[in-house]
């Protein structure tokens, strides 16, 4: 027998395939596949982020190597926006360019901790992030969030986790799974916490794009002097833009800690997908109004979602937000991995397990809501009132 890294090896399967090849045994008895799974824009790109990915694809000047932190040219255009969305000095020196948000992350960990070092999550937990400390070597412990406080993290469980040599806390808002936004005041409260005890706090902001109207800014930590000796935030263009084929990502940092992922993504990758990084530059200022209506059309499917699920019995909507929505399923000590399987196999619902993302997990499932067309996500009820678990 062939012997592997046992970090790796002792790692399940990834589990999106593993979801979606439970939907190849659906016969479409019941309509058409509905696939709640990954997050995944549910609409085309703009036809000028076609065109600019096009052009910059079919130039000479973006077939070579490029800066490994990026191309200087999204560098600057990310840095306006993100100083414009916080109020507060952004430069192209605190932005690395990485290909997706999960390679922001392995960098971003391995930049701050080594093996036997200890990050705190939260649980649940988004599992890329989970199996990418796994694999480094890099010991977890895990924060509660509580359903009946809309699975926010326990301020006083961060307080009492805290403790010296604890390299970092990372969290995900808008949350996946539970799609939960955590509040400016929250944030702001847990990154004292983090600064007091020398404690870098990771902050994945994938989804911000996706909050309400009028909401604001996420948070104020940007504008906190000193900042960038305890904050690392974390950005995809990928469900904004429509192109998580083109694998872009962003990190906001200092610049020290920029110096420190250059080396890593050095081995990694070199640099991240150029053309795709010049077309972004593009598009960051010239298609704001685009992605503004693209964030009310998302509003309008989480409020389909929401009369839907209130109009259900034994379901429970547990929490929403941004892509996603975190569903209590009816069906009491039975896990939600089976659960998941059994509608993808027999209603055509493919989701995500809460098992998935956690221990104490298995009453809940992940529907990435975003991905379905409001006439689709209101097939959901019918779909759904009717659906017994064989034997149950």
């Amino acid at each position: 027998m062939p012997h592997f890294n046992p970090l790796i090896a002792k790692l399940s399967p990834p589990p999106v395939p593993s979801v979606l090849a439970w939907a190849k045994a659906y016969d479409g008895t019941r309509g058409p596949l509905i696939d709640l799974s990954q997050a995944v824009p549910g609409y085309p790109p703009h036809p000028d982020m076609l065109k600019w990915l096009g052009e910059a694809a079919a130039s000479p000047a973006f077939t070579g190597y490029g800066a490994i932190e990026g191309e200087q040219v999204l560098r600057r255009a990310y840095a306006a926006h993100v100083s414009s969305l916080y109020n507060a000095t952004i430069r192209a020196n605190n932005i690395h360019i990485t290909s997706g948000c999960n390679q922001a992350f392995i960098c971003t960990a391995m930049a701050l901790a080594r093996a036997g070092d200890t990050v705190l999550m939260t649980n649940p937990f988004y599992f890329n992030q989970e199996t990418t400390l796994a694999m480094l070597g890099i010991d977890i412990e895990l924060v509660p969030c509580d359903a009946h406080d809309g699975f926010l993290p326990d301020i006083e469980a961060i307080e009492s986790a805290l403790r010296p040599g604890i390299r970092a806390l990372a969290l995900v808002t808008p949350n996946n799974p539970t799609g939960s936004v955590y509040p400016p005041a929250l944030l702001r409260r847990i990154y004292d916490l983090c600064r007091a005890n020398r404690t870098w706090l990771i902050l994945d902001e994938t989804y911000r794009d996706f909050l309400a109207e009028g909401s604001g800014g996420p948070h104020d930590l940007l504008a906190v002097t000193g900042w960038q000796n305890s904050l690392v935030c974390l950005y995809s263009f990928s469900k904004s833009f429509c192109i998580p084929g083109h694998r872009l990502g962003a990190i906001t940092a200092g610049s020290r800690v920029v110096a420190q992922i250059a080396k890593i993504m050095d081995n990694l990758q070199i640099c991240a997908p150029r053309s795709a990084q010049a077309a972004v530059a593009k598009a960051l200022p010239a298609l704001d109004s685009w992605r503004a209506g693209n964030r009310a059309e998302i509003a309008r499917r989480a409020e389909a979602l929401k009369q839907v699920m209130g109009r259900l019995k034994g379901w429970k909507l547990q929490a929403i937000g941004a892509y996603f929505a975190y569903i209590r399923h009816p069906y009491q000590d039975i896990s939600s991995e089976f659960v998941a399987e059994k509608l993808a196999k027999i209603a055509g619902i493919v989701c995500l397990p809460g098992d998935y993302f956690g221990e104490g997990q298995e009453g809940y499932l992940r529907f990435a809501f975003a991905n379905a067309d409001t006439p689709t996500i209101h097939q959901l009820e019918e779909r759904l009132s009717s659906f017994n678990l064989p034997g149950i």
